[in-house]
């Protein structure tokens, strides 16, 4: 698959890619006889993992590592396992701080709809001040 083409299913641009290809993210990419990128399934299965790595915060040098790691063998699990397992704890607790924000502004919606509500009924006789 060109560049291109990766380029428009990734949501990444060319620049990225390149940019992604020399630091390690992406290992290297098999090349035509003209020298232009041919990425194959397993690529683009690397870049996708990459990019859900990078949507869910990990850093690239994180990624890097362990994509580093990746390219050895099985003597890198342990520290694949571990890399993997830090970044889910960091996750987890950004998810938990995430809820408790989320919590807050459901209460002060509540609250103002309480409001809200209050002062219509005033409005319209319901109740009385």
């Amino acid at each position: 698959m060109k560049i291109q083409s990766v380029a428009k299913k990734t949501g990444l641009s060319i620049h990225t890619l390149r940019y992604y290809e020399r630091i390690g993210l992406i290992g290297c990419v098999d090349r035509e006889q003209n020298g232009h990128r041919d990425y194959g399934p397993n690529d683009i299965d690397r870049i996708q993992f990459v990019l859900r790595l990078r949507s869910a915060g990990m850093p690239i040098s994180n990624i890097k590592r362990y994509m580093e790691l990746a390219q050895g063998d099985m003597d890198t699990v342990v520290e694949r396992l571990q890399l993997l397992e830090d970044h889910q704890q960091a996750v987890e607790q950004h998810i938990d701080e995430l809820q408790q924000h989320l919590t807050l502004i459901r209460n002060k919606i509540a609250h103002y709809r309480e409001i809200n509500e209050t002062q219509l009924a005033m409005r319209n006789g319901t109740i009385s001040s």
